[in-house]
């Protein structure tokens, strides 16, 4: 379980980024302990507008897709919560995540998943600030 660094994700490849909406939702319906996202349960006040900042992304990137979204989690999870958060998770959503979930996607590329286009690496890379 991972939430990918925020700008990645008009970058991910389809099904990271189908995956990325099964994962909030498990987290807006179960609120499961996982070592690589229980940073989002630390304040959680806080934390819920990190994560409905973060899950706005998904969304609109979903919707700039075309693709259908159930909203239904989602917003009993975030009912009543305002965000103005533009990067959510400052402490944790660093460079150096952003270069581990470069690793992660570059793995995936290299392995050849089906989804991932030559462009889209070529953008993540761009972005991942890794010297190649």
């Amino acid at each position: 379980m991972r939430l990918w660094h925020f700008e990645l994700i008009r970058y991910l490849p389809r099904s990271q980024l189908l995956a990325q909406w099964r994962e909030l939702n498990l987290i807006f319906k179960q609120e499961p302990r996982h070592i690589l996202i229980n940073y989002i349960y630390k304040d959680e006040y806080k934390d819920k507008k990190d994560l409905l900042s973060y899950s706005n992304m998904v969304l609109e990137e979903m919707k700039n897709r075309g693709y259908r979204i159930n909203f239904g989690n989602y917003e009993k999870y975030f009912q009543g919560i305002i965000t103005d958060i533009v990067k959510p998770f400052p402490s944790y959503q660093d460079d150096e995540y952003l270069k581990i979930c470069f690793y992660n996607l570059k793995e995936k590329y290299m392995r050849g998943q089906k989804d991932f286009s030559n462009s889209q690496y070529e953008k993540i890379l761009s972005i991942s600030r890794v010297n190649e």
